[in-house]
């Protein structure tokens, strides 16, 4: 009977002191370390999906922004050469205008 008694109030005793070892301050900061933790460590996956997201994204629209940058420079050389090609087919139409004025007023 006297080991049950001396038993029971050790227990007792461990359940006193495991309660008031959740009840201290310091237990209580470890506790919110701990919780914020795992917070940070969820938070640090969600941003790596995002981050995984965002990166795919900025290389497909960098190689489409690529093409796209060099197609339009492409048809702006050509642009650029087709106009000249029709300034110099305006001046020489022009000059042979004028050469044809003076023809038709000499007949």
């Amino acid at each position: 009977m006297r080991v049950l008694a001396c038993t029971t109030l050790f227990q007792l005793s461990l359940a006193a002191r495991s309660d008031a070892d959740k009840n201290r301050p310091v237990t209580k900061v470890i506790n919110l370390l701990k919780d914020m933790v795992k917070q940070l460590e969820k938070e640090a996956e969600e941003d790596e999906e995002v981050y995984n997201k965002v990166a795919c994204w900025c290389q497909t629209n960098d190689k489409d922004k690529t093409r796209s940058i060099a197609d339009a420079e492409d048809r702006i050389n050509k642009l650029v050469n087709k106009i000249e090609e029709e300034t110099a087919s305006s001046s020489r139409l022009n000059t042979e205008i004028k050469n044809l004025e003076v023809e038709v007023e000499k007949n």
